[in-house]
């Protein structure tokens, strides 16, 4: 959700690529479901590991900033990146992938993890462009 949405806000003032620890190849449908409601795409996105991002050619070194929304990815990104001159910020948002029992609530707690990466992108790079 992070990096649609990013790109969707801030379109070419930035390069960002979404990694997680580990790759689950496709995209949950909660997630895409409620960045459409935002207006962002996510139905062709693939999720990536942080050893798939080395192997397409996407050096860890050529970036100036990883956020990690997991403490996981902080820690994993931290092990990675401790020879490199970039900074690893860990923005604490909520993991809505076990919460809810019904699909509406389901797609409530996805709505609340979409807001707080919302909130955090204004925050952090201020007003969007979209």
């Amino acid at each position: 959700m992070a990096e649609g949405i990013m790109k969707k806000f801030y379109g070419l003032q930035t390069y960002v690529q979404s990694v997680g620890v580990r790759n689950d190849l496709e995209i949950d449908g909660f997630a895409i479901a409620v960045c459409q409601e935002i207006g962002v795409e996510l139905d062709r996105h693939r999720s990536r590991s942080f050893d798939e991002l080395e192997q397409m050619g996407e050096a860890l070194s050529s970036f100036d900033l990883v956020v990690a929304l997991s403490p996981a990815s902080q820690h994993r990104a931290l092990e990675l990146t401790r020879f490199f001159h970039l900074t690893v910020d860990y923005w604490p948002i909520m993991d809505p992938t076990a919460q809810g029992d019904t699909r509406e609530a389901k797609l409530a707690a996805y709505r609340q993890t979409r807001d707080q990466i919302v909130n955090q992108l204004k925050a952090d790079w201020g007003s969007v462009s979209a």
